[in-house]
């Protein structure tokens, strides 16, 4: 197939493996850029929470997909691959702060209810959401970010975060019984009033 032609319908596991195989290893790493590295950066704002680290480390994670582009084998389809690259590398970083599941659900709970998020009266159901979901245990949190705010499917989540779909769908089931919970507490006790709340 001409280069130009394979490089056009660069889609898939196959045609990147098809690339590296022929000797196009820049190609094949331009096809995996196009097509994930805005999915990386946001895997990796979903797991950090913050913005300035999570550009480094989506950084990081593409430099360490280039450096492994060689040893791509197929066994894996690409996204499955580059989001494990990824996911580890975010884990490192978490790692090194000690930030990852550091309360436990009821040290969060009561810090939810000392907290003080946004006061109802302010009416920036956003704003009030959005400190509730940040407050949830970090497994529940990023299900909620990748599901509710990047708009995801179950199925996407589960591959992004590396764990079974029936996983994802319990952190969700748990994170929007904690929602619920803390919202009916302000008087906010209408799912539709924050549900499909985007901040």
């Amino acid at each position: 197939m001409h280069a130009a032609a394979l490089e056009a319908r660069v889609q898939d596991s196959d045609d990147i493996l098809g690339l590296l195989r022929s000797g196009q290893r820049e190609r094949a790493f331009d096809a995996v850029l196009q097509q994930y590295e805005g999915k990386v950066y946001r895997l990796c704002c979903a797991l950090l929470r913050d913005r300035a680290l999570a550009e480094d480390t989506a950084q990081e994670s593409l430099l360490r997909v280039w450096k492994a582009l060689d040893a791509y084998d197929g066994r894996a389809s690409v996204s499955s691959w580059i989001y494990a690259i990824t996911r580890n590398r975010c884990l490192t970083v978490l790692e090194r702060r000690r930030a990852m599941d550091s309360l436990s659900d009821s040290e969060v709970e009561a810090e939810m209810e000392r907290g003080g998020a946004c006061e109802d009266d302010t009416g920036e159901r956003a704003g009030l959401l959005r400190e509730l979901v940040d407050l949830l245990p970090e497994r529940l949190r990023r299900t909620v970010l990748l599901y509710y705010f990047e708009d995801r499917s179950t199925s996407e989540v589960a591959l992004m975060l590396g764990c079974p779909e029936g996983t994802v769908k319990t952190h969700l089931f748990r994170a929007r019984a904690a929602l619920t919970e803390q919202l009916k507490k302000r008087g906010l006790h209408d799912a539709s009033l924050w549900l499909d709340v985007t901040p």
